[in-house]
C-alpha cells in the first residue's frame, strides 16, 4: 500500500483545485521542486503530478516545473496532464518519469493505450475520472457517456501499470475518499487501482489498510498533505505497520 503525495501544477506552481475548477485554486507553493524534495524528506516513497493546465490544452505545458521536479527527487514520479501521443509518452520517460497517466486519450483512443503499454511494459497507467459515474475527460470539463468500469474493462490484459480512480465530486473538499465506488471497481478489474480524491484524514488512511481495501495498490493525497490534516510521519507509521504485519502472516 502506497501514499502518493500528489504535486498539481498551474501556471509553474503548486495547487490544489476545489471540485477540478481551475478559477477555484489554493496556491500552496510556488517552487514545485522545492515541495518534491520536502515529501521525499518526510518519509514518502512515491510522487503524483498532474499539470493541470496540460489536461486543458491537450499537451504539457508545466514542462519546466516537471522537470524540475525530476532532478529535485529520487523518489519515482507519475505524471498526468496532456499526455496524448506516444511520441509524448516516449519523450516523458526518457525525461525521468517513472510512468504517464493517460486519461483524456484513454477514452478516445483505446488503442494507443494498449499500444503503449506494449512499447513501454509496466510504464502506463490509466487515468479515469468521474462524476456521477460518468467519465469525464479534457481536464474533467467534458462529461462522456461511458461509465467507470465499462472503460476500465477496455484495458484488462493489456499490461497497465495501475488506474488511478478519482472521484470528483470529492476532489480538494476533504469530504473522504468514495470507497464504495473506488472499491467496486478494484473488485470489477484485475488491474491494481489507486484511490485519489477526498482522502482528508488518517481515517482515511486506516480505511485503505483495512482487509477489503488491499488490493488497491494506494491513495494519492493532496490538500489535507498540505493543510495538515495529515501527518505525515503518521500516516507513513500505519502505512509501515499494515505492511510488516502482513509480511509476519
Amino acid at each position: 500500500m502506497i501514499l502518493f503525495p500528489a504535486i498539481d501544477l498551474k501556471d509553474g506552481q503548486c495547487v490544489r483545485l476545489k471540485l477540478g475548477d481551475m478559477t477555484q485554486a489554493t496556491v500552496y507553493n510556488p517552487d514545485p521542486a522545492a515541495q518534491a524534495r520536502s515529501f521525499e524528506d518526510e518519509g514518502f516513497e512515491w510522487l503524483h503530478v498532474v499539470d493541470l493546465n496540460g489536461a486543458f490544452a491537450g499537451t504539457s505545458v508545466n514542462g519546466d516545473a516537471v522537470d524540475g521536479i525530476l532532478k529535485a527527487t529520487k523518489n519515482p514520479v507519475q505524471l498526468g496532464g496532456g499526455i496524448r501521443t506516444l511520441d509524448h509518452i516516449e519523450n516523458w520517460l526518457e525525461r525521468g518519469l517513472s510512468r504517464v497517466i493517460l486519461g483524456t486519450i484513454a477514452v478516445r483512443d483505446p488503442a494507443l493505450v494498449i499500444e503503449a503499454c506494449r512499447k513501454f511494459p509496466g510504464r502506463v497507467a490509466v487515468g479515469i475520472d468521474a462524476k456521477g459515474g460518468k467519465v469525464a475527460v479534457e481536464g474533467w470539463a467534458e462529461a462522456s457517456e461511458l461509465g467507470v468500469i465499462e472503460l476500465a474493462r477496455k484495458f484488462e490484459g493489456a499490461g497497465v501499470a495501475a488506474i488511478i480512480y478519482t472521484d470528483i465530486d470529492r476532489d480538494g473538499i476533504l469530504a473522504g475518499i468514495n470507497w464504495a465506488s473506488t472499491l467496486e471497481l478494484a473488485e470489477a478489474v484485475s488491474i491494481p487501482v489507486i484511490a485519489s480524491g477526498g482522502l482528508a484524514s488518517l481515517d482515511d488512511v486506516r480505511r485503505m489498510l483495512e482487509p477489503d481495501a488491499r488490493k488497491l495498490e494506494g491513495a494519492i493525497s493532496g490538500r489535507a498533505l498540505y493543510d495538515g490534516r495529515i501527518d505525515p510521519t503518521e500516516a507513513l507509521a500505519l502505512i509501515r505497520a499494515a505492511r510488516s504485519k502482513e509480511a509476519a502472516l
